[in-house]
């Protein structure tokens, strides 16, 4: 993973190398590295967290047919507790399998 990480990035020309060592500190795998790895590992669940709430509260604000925002509404279906509970549900249910991945292996 971070192996591959690191050939990527450094082979973006002129700023690859200091994109490295922006990101791990390094080529070479040492504390400061590892730290870094885990820290990004560790905010990942977070940011797809903030992202699912953004999702929930700003999509179905306008309804699940016009996300944009568009004012047509005559074809435009309302807001119903279903999509809520149906949301819900999904988001619940990745969590505990995420969390049985996690806890378990």
């Amino acid at each position: 993973g971070a192996t591959v990480i690191t050939n990527l990035l450094s082979a973006i020309p002129y700023v690859g190398e200091m994109m490295v060592y922006w990101l791990w500190g390094g080529f070479a795998v040492d504390n400061p590295t590892l730290t870094r790895f885990f820290t990004i590992h560790f905010l990942l669940p977070f940011i797809l967290s903030m992202i699912i709430i953004m999702h929930l509260v700003f999509l179905h604000e306008s309804g699940s047919s016009n996300p944009l925002g568009t004012p047509l509404s005559n074809d435009k279906i309302p807001f119903y507790p279903y999509f809520l509970v149906k949301d819900l549900l999904g988001y619940f249910s990745f969590f505990l399998l995420f969390l049985l991945l996690i806890l378990y292996f």
